[in-house]
């Protein structure tokens, strides 16, 4: 008779065996303030309401994209018909697991605001998005791996177009900017800034503008492709 497999392998796993799970931070950007989705984690006697990044275990019959898409969509309760995914790296340090053998293939994901409905806002105490700042002391090495997503999201910000999927459809220069802001974590000069961003010529202005609050009508852009591009921005 086979035993089920939990979140992770048993103390009882062979040691020349390793169980494949995928875990994934899933980003979001909030009036200027980036943020990652966490679940609670509550394994005695190794976690006791920790949080952790959404994961799981690699079913045999998928792919770990596959894999990762289930998770959160079962995990986090989020439609992922705006959610960017793309994969980070292989997590394999001997214990990252204190039940047993398990490598993880980790996974940056992305989703807009504003694309998110109300509930999937709010999210609830056990599976809420917090500021990627004070996200710390997660379960397993959810820690290492929070920080590679950071590090690879800033370096791919800045060498490529991957902001427009955390982007709305419409946006100011300035909220482009303080988007970026947000996430390399330095201030930009604002003229130089926007002067680069539209001679690259990956914006497309529209013909409406953002109206409303004490500042005069600002003009919106959308980014021209859904395709993430290959570009020098900072």
């Amino acid at each position: 008779m086979k035993k089920s497999l939990s979140r992770h392998a048993s103390s009882a796993t062979p040691p020349h065996f390793a169980i494949l799970a995928a875990d994934v931070a899933l980003f979001t950007i909030k009036d200027s303030t980036l943020l990652v989705r966490l679940i609670g984690v509550h394994r005695p006697p190794h976690f006791v309401d920790r949080e952790g990044l959404p994961g799981g275990l690699i079913d045999p019959a998928e792919t770990a994209e596959e894999a990762a898409q289930r998770i959160l969509k079962t995990k986090t309760g989020l439609s992922l018909g705006h959610v960017y995914l793309e994969q980070l790296s292989t997590f394999s340090a001997v214990n990252r697991d204190p039940r047993g053998r398990v490598v993880a293939v980790a996974y940056l994901a992305l989703v807009p605001w504003e694309a998110l409905r109300a509930t999937e806002q709010n999210g609830t105490p056990q599976n809420r998005w917090d500021d990627v700042e004070e996200a710390r002391h997660l379960a397993y090495d959810h820690d290492t791996i929070l920080h590679a997503a950071v590090e690879r999201l800033q370096s791919r910000v800045t060498h490529s177009t991957l902001i427009g999927r955390v982007m709305p459809k419409d946006f100011t220069l300035t909220e482009l900017e303080r988007a970026y802001e947000s996430i390399v974590k330095t201030s930009l000069d604002k003229r130089n800034f926007r002067k680069k961003i539209l001679k690259l010529g990956v914006l497309k202005p529209l013909a409406r503008k953002r109206v409303g609050g004490p500042f005069r009508p600002a003009q919106l852009y959308c980014f021209k492709s859904s395709k993430v591009q290959e570009i020098k921005v900072l």
